[in-house]
């Protein structure tokens, strides 16, 4: 058995780059969007300093995740994603066989606030409003009855005497 599951939480560091493949095919382009994710570790070294360490990851999103991306995803933006690790090959113009380690998306979630349209440039977006419909008052399923004020607790009957005839009529031998 073998597991090929990344999860990162991070922000974007470059505005997404978004490219079509298969343009003859009758169904049309496929869709491939691709940005750098950025996860930063703080932790304190011996010295009780905080230290900050980022790690920078490629991120590849097919098809409708692509199209999330196109659509929501800036720089800066806050993302969570569940992936698979893919390292791909290529020759580059020198001969040198070159290498890099990409992040294809399964999930895409976006996460922090939404940007304010002031200060992001993004179009505000206008909340549909519904009329008001009055509702009659509901009434409660279940009503507890009505308890009576506070009683004062009565003291317990005496216990009766056992009758003789019972104890003597005990033969057990224990």
């Amino acid at each position: 058995m073998s597991l090929n599951k990344v999860m990162l939480i991070g922000n974007v560091g470059q505005e997404p780059s978004i490219r079509y493949l298969d343009q003859n095919s009758a169904q049309g382009a496929t869709k491939v969007a691709s940005f750098t994710l950025a996860t930063t570790e703080r932790y304190r070294d011996r010295s009780g300093e905080v230290r900050e360490n980022t790690e920078w990851h490629n991120i590849v999103a097919w098809r409708n995740n692509a199209d999330v991306v196109e659509r929501f995803v800036h720089k800066g933006t806050q993302l969570y994603i569940e992936g698979r690790l893919r390292t791909r090959s290529w020759t580059d113009q020198t001969g040198n066989k070159r290498y890099t380690t990409e992040i294809n998306t399964d999930t895409l979630q976006l996460l922090g606030r939404r940007p304010d349209a002031q200060g992001e440039g993004a179009p505000a977006v206008q909340q549909p409003q519904y009329p008001q419909q009055s509702q009659p008052a509901r009434q409660p399923a279940y009503q507890q009855p009505q308890q009576p004020a506070y009683q004062q607790p009565t003291a317990p009957a005496a216990p009766a005497e056992p009758d003789a005839v019972d104890i003597i009529s005990d033969d057990l031998p224990f």
